[in-house]
């Protein structure tokens, strides 16, 4: 066992010695289980004598016993002092000779200890809203928009925002053209923002057989690092204009989509609407308990965790080329780490689980947003640390929602422009 200890808050510095009978002792029961599988030329498969095992195998043997030895006395120094470690200790071993004792010291951190929190002096607001008739109306007009039937126009009829022009176009810098700036016929639905600022707006006024050059920049934000910045000419042919038909506001709209009649479908979309502000405030008591939790707990965080974090964020800036702002960076890392042991601690001690239908139904409702879902499910299938991830956070989010049944709630009622309104 381990003969000196250093204890400063969290932080733990053990330092143990191994002799080199109880080293060799390992190395041969591990020698001896190695014998019994490998075949030697002039031995009898399993009769290997320890001295010929020794001569071939006896340096990773060594090796591997002395870490065997080092994490079984890691297991029970943690065992008797009840310690939960932070992740795996960093091992340093002293000078490491042959038939001789060896000293090593472990460098860890254990996980703090979460006292009883109080949840019912916590408030928090729980924001109500009605649905307005205004935003049913709005998501009508959208649904007959995405029902509209496109109209090829006359010659002589200019394009309109909304329009749908039927286009030729090809990309030049200076006078060479660039790759992925050409395309033939392509449909672009003018006011949909789906191209470079300035490309569209300067279509609106052209006809079909109109073939005209545009000159715009491209933004800083563009995905192209080779484009960013950089001024274009693109050279236009506009072949047809198309103009989208709205389907009328009747009960054959509401039952294109299922809907027995108009009334059903205005119900259908105040409920869909509804529960969309009830998860929206939902949300919103989420962060501001997280907020509260960050602010009120009191806990002292393993510093090889919040390193951990720091790193990854900063991996994270530099393949996205954020800015980095070592200051601001820490400070959000410290919190990050302190809600997470929050939720855990807590979650653990008031039995939150996450169960397999909850992996299904995150799994499933990712696999929704992609092209391909069966990419998604294939990859979590065969990655054990994404499903891994996925469980952490269904834990994290199980554990603030059941917080959110023992915190105190006042009520507020907004507008839904409040509701969504973005925190700077």
């Amino acid at each position: 066992m381990f003969k000196k200890e250093k204890i400063k808050d969290l932080h733990y510095s053990v330092t143990g010695v191994l002799t080199a009978d109880e080293i060799q002792t390992a190395a041969d029961k591990i020698l001896t289980r190695h014998g019994e599988k490998v075949s030697i030329p002039g031995f009898r498969k399993g009769h290997v004598p320890i001295s010929e095992l020794r001569r071939r195998y006896g340096a990773a043997a060594l090796s591997e016993a002395v870490d065997n030895l080092m994490n079984t006395d890691m297991d029970k120094f943690a065992k008797e002092k009840k310690l939960r470690l932070a992740g795996a200790p960093k091992a340093e071993v002293a000078k490491f000779e042959m038939g001789q004792d060896i000293e090593y010291t472990l460098e860890f951190d254990i996980l703090p200890e979460l006292q009883k929190i109080n949840l019912d002096s916590f408030i928090v607001t729980k924001k109500l809203t009605e649905v307005p008739e205004s935003e049913i109306e709005k998501s009508l007009e959208n649904l007959r928009k995405s029902r509209a039937q496109a109209e090829k126009q006359e010659a002589d009829c200019k394009a309109q925002d909304g329009d749908i022009a039927v286009i030729d176009f090809k990309g030049f810098l200076g006078t060479e053209a660039f790759e992925g700036g050409e395309a033939k016929k392509h449909h672009l639905n003018l006011g949909s923002g789906s191209f470079i600022p300035g490309f569209e707006e300067k279509i609106i006024g052209h006809k079909a057989g109109d073939k005209f050059d545009i000159e715009t920049t491209f933004p800083k934000e563009y995905h192209s690092e080779k484009l960013v910045g950089k001024k274009a000419r693109f050279e236009i042919e506009i072949h047809e204009i198309r103009r989208p038909i709205l389907p009328e506001l009747n009960d054959d709209l509401a039952k294109s989509v299922g809907m027995e009649n108009m009334t059903a479908l205005r119900g259908h979309i105040a409920k869909i609407l509804a529960e969309q502000y009830e998860e929206a405030s939902k949300r919103e008591m989420r962060n501001e308990l997280l907020d509260i939790l960050a602010e009120k707990i009191k806990l002292d965080l393993p510093e090889n965790l919040v390193s951990q974090e720091l790193e990854m964020a900063k991996t994270e800036a530099e393949k996205h080329n954020v800015k980095w702002d070592e200051k601001k960076e820490q400070k959000d890392a410290e919190r990050r780490v302190k809600l997470g042991l929050i939720l855990a601690e807590w979650g653990n001690q008031n039995g939150v689980n996450v169960t397999n239908e909850d992996l299904q139904k995150a799994v499933w409702a990712e696999a929704s947003r992609h092209p391909n879902p069966q990419q998604v499910f294939d990859f979590y299938n065969k990655n054990r640390n994404a499903m891994s991830l996925v469980r952490g956070m269904l834990f994290e989010q199980k554990a603030l929602d059941a917080m959110l049944n023992h915190v105190r709630h006042k009520e507020k009622n907004v507008n839904p422009e409040e509701l969504f309104k973005q925190k700077n």
